[in-house]
């Protein structure tokens, strides 16, 4: 059995630099779709502070006594509004 061979200086040092693609954020349109995905197939939205917050970055202003189903149903119009990617 062979030990796994360890990375070199300059290897490692690009891995630390450029971010691999399951370790970039998401965007904020992508927050939001995939929110809207998850309710759509079933899934509650346990923190309306996430769906709050998702709101706030589309533009929305949010008030933190807005109901969730408000706050959601007020992601979809944007999301309808937005172009396309």
């Amino acid at each position: 059995m062979s030990m796994p061979r360890k990375p070199s200086p300059f290897q490692w040092m690009k891995d630390l630099l450029v971010p691999s693609p399951e370790n970039v954020p998401l965007s904020d349109r992508q927050r939001a779709i995939d929110l809207i995905a998850a309710i759509d197939a079933g899934g509650i939205p346990l923190n309306p502070a996430r769906v709050n917050a998702i709101g706030r970055t589309l533009g929305l202003e949010v008030s933190i006594h807005a109901r969730v189903e408000d706050t959601i149903a007020r992601i979809r119009s944007v999301l309808n509004k937005l172009p396309p990617d």
